[in-house]
């Protein structure tokens, strides 16, 4: 942990913000610099070397950037937690994009009643929750979590999530909350992309359609910065723009049918792909965990109280009773859902280089050209809630004291 924590703090080392020359519509020395947190979902780190970005590019060359690993398991809902908690899926309660709780019963992200009852989120607490709470106007133009009060908290401004909304038009609405005056105007906002993700899972990380969406957030990244320009607000703007995990290329001939390994009646599969959930039914533990546990060619499966460490995965309740993670580019699926042509995943080994997710940091006092080593997800919050200048609630990530260093 150390030298990760060391790394990080040499490369994001921060000059005093409340000094920055700023130029805003208001110019005030001592005003903290505007955040904007900006994830593009399923944007994998080497997306940025394939030389379709040069808005995202420009950012990374003159600012601090790297790749970042997510939390396990590496899809949406849980790392996007993750980003605004600092806390790992197991410790934050959103371990899935599906999930079972005893009292809540059943969750998915497209259940609305159960995105918007905060009593999922409320295990952990989000970087807009804290900022609200120390009096810090914030902004989600679309975020996982943000539309429930969490701990009874929301932030100033929200949307409801609508992924029909094309990217210039969620850009758009962001610079309208920066039209605000001074004193109503966030100073935390969140920004969220879809399309990467969408176009990599129909087509494959490395399909045109995908490099397509690529080019098209870029081009709003790109709208976004002008935006800032032509308001004044660009030089005391901090960027931070973030994925939650990357894409791997995968293939109806590499597929582990679950009905081969055991009877899908024997089973409750809360979710199944690249990372499967699944419970016993009643009566037929034993039946199901001879069939499951251990290794197989492109599959592991565990109890939840045996999942490897390096995973921090197994303590929740609402993680099943048994994990199986599949090697990256498989799928682990019943013949009634099979694969049917080739397209993209994720969910697989948080370590593994394809599910990658990326970190830029521009703005005031970021030192330009830092290449970052070893990045966490866990380590985001504590950074946005330094630069925010607030007291955040202790994540898994970089210590408060050890990051006192890179920023005001």
């Amino acid at each position: 942990m150390f030298s990760r924590v060391a790394g990080l703090c040499l490369a994001l080392l921060l000059t005093a913000c409340a000094s920055t020359p700023v130029v805003a519509p208001e110019p005030r020395g001592d005003e903290p610099p505007l955040v904007m947190l900006v994830s593009i979902d399923g944007f994998r780190a080497d997306y940025l070397d394939r030389g379709i970005t040069p808005h995202l590019s420009r950012l990374a060359g003159e600012g601090a950037t790297g790749p970042m690993r997510p939390s396990f398991p590496s899809v949406t809902f849980p790392n996007h937690y993750t980003l605004v908690t600092g806390l790992h899926p197991d410790h934050h309660g959103i371990v899935g994009n599906n999930m079972i709780d005893a009292e809540l019963g059943r969750f998915s992200l497209g259940n609305k009643q159960a995105v918007t009852d905060r009593r999922w989120w409320d295990q952990g607490e989000p970087i807009w929750v804290s900022a609200e709470k120390a009096g810090v106007k914030t902004a989600t133009m679309f975020w996982p979590g943000s539309e429930a009060d969490i701990r009874g908290v929301r932030p100033t401004y929200w949307t409801t999530f609508d992924q029909g909304m094309p990217g210039d038009a969620r850009v758009d609405r962001v610079l309208q909350w920066m039209d605000l005056p001074a004193d109503q105007r966030p100073q935390l906002t969140t920004l969220y992309f879809d399309i990467v993700d969408t176009q990599g899972h129909h087509y494959g990380p490395d399909a045109p359609e995908t490099a397509e969406a690529i080019r098209s957030v870029d081009a709003s990244i790109g709208r976004l910065v002008e935006g800032l320009k032509a308001r004044g607000l660009y030089e005391r703007t901090v960027l931070v723009i973030v994925s939650d995990h990357g894409m791997a290329a995968t293939s109806p001939e590499r597929v582990t049918w679950i009905d081969d390994v055991i009877d899908p009646a024997a089973i409750q599969i809360v979710y199944s792909g690249a990372v499967t959930f699944l419970n016993p039914v009643a009566g037929r533990e034993a039946e199901v965990e001879a069939a499951l546990l251990g290794s197989r060619p492109h599959l592991d499966c565990w109890r939840k109280s045996e999942i490897p460490a390096r995973f921090v995965l197994g303590s929740n309740p609402r993680v099943s009773a048994i994990v199986c993670a599949s090697e990256p580019g498989w799928t682990f699926t019943t013949k009634a859902r099979p694969v049917t042509k080739p397209g993209g995943a994720h969910g697989y080994d948080n370590f593994s280089a394809d599910m990658a997710a990326i970190f830029i940091a521009h703005g005031p006092g970021v030192v330009q050209g830092r290449r970052l080593t070893d990045l966490d997800s866990v380590d985001v919050q504590p950074f946005l809630a330094r630069l925010l200048g607030i007291d955040a609630p202790r994540g898994d990530g970089l210590a408060e004291d050890t990051l006192a260093v890179t920023t005001r």
